[in-house]
């Protein structure tokens, strides 16, 4: 009995295990459900093997039960059979044989008491012991649902735990560009690209306004060789001189 209770006891407190409450207190929730598998994986094979000796035990007691109920059937067979016998002896005036079939048909009636005794008293041990292997069965059921339920959330586990790695690994290398951003680079020579345009820029200016001076220069000599010609025209008219004809310099008179 005490190990019937035993067991029950122990197939109760496993079932009964909150997984969720266990994770939240656990270090490493993975490690602990590993272990959780493992200690219900041994509990549910030594339960397998504690509940099917108490099922060959029911069995040998229903078949002892049996044997008692058949031997006190028969028995009391014999017991009518023997007591028949007396009367049908004492009917015909053998006394004396007649009691000793008489002595039979008690015999048969102690031995036919003696087994409905045993049968009588087997009877509410069968039942107790089979309502407890049918408690026993149920609860390993239970434990079964929870391995099955360990398992599922192991693998859940280890699965999240993969990819919080891998999300991890992303944030650390999406981190590092923040710290090291390649784009900076780019700015800073975008910037002395931008600087050599600007000088370029201001080279081309200033050779265009170089050219424009010295055109400058050669139009404002053009205008003063126009004025010291006209001036000499002045003063050749003033001395009554014929005036030049452009075009006619250098030309035979």
């Amino acid at each position: 009995m005490a190990q019937k209770q035993s067991i029950l006891g122990r197939i109760s407190q496993l079932t009964r295990a909150n997984i969720n409450a266990l994770l939240d207190k656990a270090e490493d929730p993975q490690k602990m459900l590993d272990q959780l598998v493992r200690d219900y994986t041994s509990s549910i094979a030594e339960a397998e093997d504690a509940v099917a000796q108490t099922i060959g035990n029911l069995r040998l007691a229903e078949a002892d039960h049996a044997e008692d109920v058949a031997a006190a059937k028969e028995w009391g067979a014999k017991a009518l059979a023997a007591s028949q016998k007396a009367d049908a002896l004492r009917a015909s005036g053998q006394g004396t044989e007649a009691d000793r079939f008489d002595q039979l048909a008690k015999v048969a009636l102690t031995k036919q008491i003696s087994f409905e005794q045993e049968a009588k008293a087997a009877a509410p041990l069968i039942a107790s012991q089979g309502e407890t292997v049918e408690k026993l069965k149920a609860g390993l059921t239970q434990m079964r649902l929870k391995l099955d339920e360990l398992k599922t959330k192991r693998d859940q586990l280890v699965a999240r735990a993969k990819t919080a790695e891998a999300q991890a690994k992303v944030a650390d290398a999406v981190k590092s560009i923040d710290v090291l951003d390649p784009t900076s680079e780019l700015s800073r020579f975008e910037e002395k690209v931008r600087r050599d345009e600007a000088l370029v820029a201001g080279k081309t200016e200033l050779a265009s306004s170089s050219l424009d001076a010295q055109f400058e220069e050669l139009e404002a000599d053009g205008d003063a060789l126009e004025v010291e010609a006209r001036l000499a025209e002045l003063k050749r008219l003033a001395s009554g001189a014929a005036p030049v004809v452009e075009g006619t310099v250098g030309d035979d008179v």
